[in-house]
């Protein structure tokens, strides 16, 4: 089938005149298709054209032109057209073909560009977004997508379609282009589309596939890195702080985590992000990297939301699982090592204590070490001093032994974090107890080992006068100390807890203190078992 200015009205070559003998002067006779403002179309080869157009035609490309210079013979012959042609006349044809297909043409399909990763390909009842250039075979265009600011979102192999885009679809990947050539019997066929498409015409799309889903479509999971050693997976109720790239499926990226420099913190499915991700973080583990695909109707379904995600859309995302935890979570401790010496007496509550450690988050990124000021921390115990999570894990050590914590951040520094800290961080600790100290029963300052002096006034007043004040009561305590008979409260200032002592006794604070009021802790608080000045 052709065809194309220049050539004959399908009336002309329908017929062919008888021959005569006689010769006549040869006449040139050129007659325009243009002047009709309409293409003519015409089968080859099976007698429809006279002879020469026949001939002439043959081997033509589209968008070739070519003169034919026909000889009566191969024309109209002795005969003519009456009116139009005279007889013997040679004819001179100027063609220009632009169009050509035939009856046991299929669909014609070349793959311009095929993306390294293929998730998935067009099958029948899928759901497609896609954008196209539209042209006739001469090249003409006579739509685009791309005008329109959007793709054009159908279904495939359900009759939304003509036929032979329906064919041409099938097996495409996200992010494939194609080159789509259609005969118009698949097509608008001898009818044509409005203005734009005339009748017989074939047709060229270049196609680019942004995505492509199914309504029965599940989120579709794909491990990119697990971490070695993984011993708990997400579970609906966890928290979890994560790293991600949203991109759409023809890799368009919309948004990142990594571009605010900071993790996306939420509960996995309790309901507060997109339903496809909320299944697709479930059974993560910590470090691990996934794909997850999300259909639109798991994601934002046939609005999308914003400008840069729109209506239909399947979504991909990395996701990077920086730490997870449950609220109800406690600290968890694993042992990594304990002397060989038997331990009867391990770190309580009140214990003042020396312990290295080293400090990170679940991905590994470091954030403190003692071993940066080559002295152990320093901590009483049950005191406030270390975030609750890091004192419960002290406690029960022994010296010498190492531990693993592992601390969920409602027992650390909490939402907000601290300096260093992101918020809502899982920490790991690695410990080592370097020594302990036993601590003092709530609210003692100083315990005796034994009995205290039987006249503990007079063994106070050194100058015997009547009164202790500051300087005797210091030097006295401190020489129950260096001899062993009582101790102070470990991790204190010594010199502070001293005066805080006097201060305690000199109940009047007229600078000393008398007999009157000198009082043991015991006699203060018989329930008491060590006593205390």
């Amino acid at each position: 089938m052709v065809s194309g200015p220049g050539t004959l009205p399908q009336g002309w070559g329908a017929w062919k005149a008888p021959l005569h003998t006689k010769t006549v002067p040869r006449v040139e006779i050129e007659k325009l298709s243009y002047d009709r403002t309409t293409l003519v179309a015409i089968v080859v080869g099976v007698g429809r054209l006279i002879t020469g157009m026949d001939r002439g035609l043959m081997g033509m490309c589209v968008s070739e032109r070519r003169r034919l210079i026909v000889p009566p013979h191969l024309g109209y012959g002795s005969i003519g057209v009456a009116g139009l042609i005279p007889p013997d006349a040679t004819l001179y044809f100027d063609v220009v073909l632009l169009d050509v297909w035939n009856k046991a043409d299929t669909v014609q399909v070349s793959t311009l560009l095929r993306p390294p990763h293929c998730p998935r390909m067009v099958q029948d009842s899928d759901f497609v977004r896609y954008h196209y250039n539209g042209t006739l075979l001469d090249g003409t265009a006579f739509d685009t997508s791309y005008s329109r600011g959007g793709t054009y979102d159908t279904y495939v192999g359900s009759g939304w379609l003509i036929k032979g885009m329906d064919q041409g679809l099938l097996g495409m990947c996200p992010g494939e282009r194609r080159k789509i050539i259609i005969p118009p019997f698949l097509a608008y066929g001898e009818k044509g589309y409005g203005t734009v498409i005339p009748a017989h015409a074939s047709l060229v799309f270049h196609v680019l596939l942004i995505d492509v889903h199914n309504p029965k479509d599940t989120v579709q999971l794909e491990t990119l890195e697990l971490p070695p050693g993984c011993v708990r997976r997400a579970v609906a109720g966890d928290f979890m702080r994560y790293h991600y790239n949203g991109s759409l499926m023809d890799g368009t990226l919309f948004d990142s985590s990594y571009s605010r420099n900071h993790t996306y913190n939420t509960y996995v499915g309790q309901g507060y992000i997109i339903p496809g991700m909320d299944q697709g973080l479930q059974g993560a583990c910590v470090g691990e990297r996934r794909r997850i695909t999300i259909p639109p109707h798991l994601a934002y379904g046939e609005n999308g939301t914003g400008d840069k995600i729109p209506g239909s859309a399947v979504l991909v995302f990395d996701v990077h699982v920086i730490d997870f935890h449950n609220p109800a979570d406690p600290v968890e401790v694993t042992t990594l090592s304990r002397p060989p010496e038997p331990c009867n007496e391990t770190a309580q509550p009140g214990d003042f204590v020396r312990y290295h450690y080293n400090c990170s988050l679940l991905d590994g990124t470091r954030l403190f070490s003692s071993h940066d000021y080559e002295v152990p921390q320093e901590a009483t115990l049950g005191a406030n001093k270390v975030i609750e999570g890091l004192d419960k894990g002290l406690q029960g050590m022994c010296v010498g032994e190492r531990r693993q914590l592992v601390v969920p951040p409602h027992l650390a520094h909490g939402e907000s974090g601290a300096r260093g800290v992101p918020g809502s961080a899982v920490l790991l600790f690695e410990v080592e107890l370097v020594s302990r100290e036993e601590g003092l029963p709530a609210g003692y300052l100083f315990v005796w080992h034994e009995d205290p002096p039987a006249n503990l006034f007079e063994d106070l007043d050194l100058n015997k006068d009547g009164e202790v004040p500051p300087e005797e009561f210091s030097t006295f305590i401190k020489a129950q100390v260096s001899e062993g008979k009582g101790r102070l409260m470990p991790g204190q200032d010594p010199e502070k807890i001293i005066g805080d002592m006097f201060q305690n006794q000199d109940r009047n604070q007229d600078g000393k203190i008398t007999a009157e009021e000198l009082k043991l802790k015991s006699d203060e608080d018989q329930e008491r078992v060590h006593e205390e000045l």
